[in-house]
């Protein structure tokens, strides 16, 4: 029975230290006990890892998305400058994220068009919950990549 057996499910922060130890050993070409490494839990938390980059530039895109559709829509003056400033938070993060990984920039068009419908019913229910009437059709309200990730605000 290997000391690996069972500590993937009791302690997921000790077997990665063991097993980023035992690759880096292998990788060193040092021999060592393959029953040790555990391969496919090995392989889950690699893709893991790609599935947690994609939803983290999700979540920050359809912030993004909501902020500037309550900039463009949204009749009130005072939240306006945390609207800009989450909407520059949201892209600095972006780009770190495509900076780490520039494979995910291929995916923002997608995205930024599966995450539009529901930042549009966001901002409308932030415009209700206000009692705010949109001073613009937010159904209408579309945007391209560089919109989203350059400097480009409405008004």
């Amino acid at each position: 029975m290997s000391p690996m057996d069972g500590m993937y499910e009791t302690d997921v922060l000790l077997w990665s230290e063991r097993q980023a130890e035992l690759l880096r050993r292998r990788a060193a070409g040092e021999l060592v006990n393959e029953a040790e490494l555990d391969w496919p839990n090995i392989a889950e938390e690699i893709e893991a890892l790609g599935k947690s980059e994609r939803r983290e530039l999700r979540n920050r895109i359809a912030t993004l998305l909501d902020h500037l559709i309550k900039l463009q829509a949204s009749p009130a003056t005072e939240p306006r400058t945390a609207w800009r400033r989450t909407v520059r938070e949201q892209r600095r993060g972006i780009q770190r994220l495509l900076k780490e990984s520039p494979s995910l920039g291929l995916a923002v068009p997608g995205i930024i068009a599966e995450e539009l419908s529901g930042a549009r019913e966001e901002a409308l229910a932030s415009l209700a919950d206000n009692d705010e009437p949109p001073r613009t059709d937010v159904a209408g309200l579309d945007f391209a990549a560089d919109q989203v990730l350059g400097a480009w605000l409405p008004e």
